[in-house]
């Protein structure tokens, strides 16, 4: 059984779509019920480009028991072309390659096995360009 919070988040995990403010065309990812700059909430969705830049970065070498064995991964901010910035894993990289600043983009990937049932979890990952 698919959980709710999964559930819910699968236009952003697999589509990568966001709110688009109408009156001040802000766009917040995940899309919000209010904007965060105007206080409005009429929005339209909006695809995310998915490329973009690595503001910063860290290695994650002790991890959540979700992630147990998959250490060490990468983690970043990525400021997508839209303006958006977001937090995900950096894969299939050397770690000796990553440096803030190079370019990224989002791709398709499993994220985790949710529960006992072994439901695959898939979202986005950068990878570099």
């Amino acid at each position: 059984m698919i959980s709710p919070k999964y559930h819910r988040e699968i236009p952003q995990r697999y589509r990568l779509e966001a709110g688009k403010c109408k009156a001040c065309s802000n766009i917040s990812f995940p899309p919000r019920l209010v904007c965060p700059e105007c206080g409005k909430n009429e929005f339209e969705t909006v695809r995310l480009n998915g490329e973009g830049k690595l503001l910063t970065y860290t290695i994650i070498r002790v991890a959540s028991d979700k992630f147990f064995g998959k250490t060490p991964f990468a983690v970043g901010i990525v400021e997508l072309k839209d303006g958006v910035k977001l937090t995900t894993q950096i894969a299939d990289v050397d770690f000796d390659k990553i440096k803030i600043g190079i370019k990224v983009k989002l791709v398709f990937r499993k994220i985790q096995d949710e529960g006992k049932s072994g439901l695959h979890c898939y979202g986005y990952k950068a990878v570099l360009v």
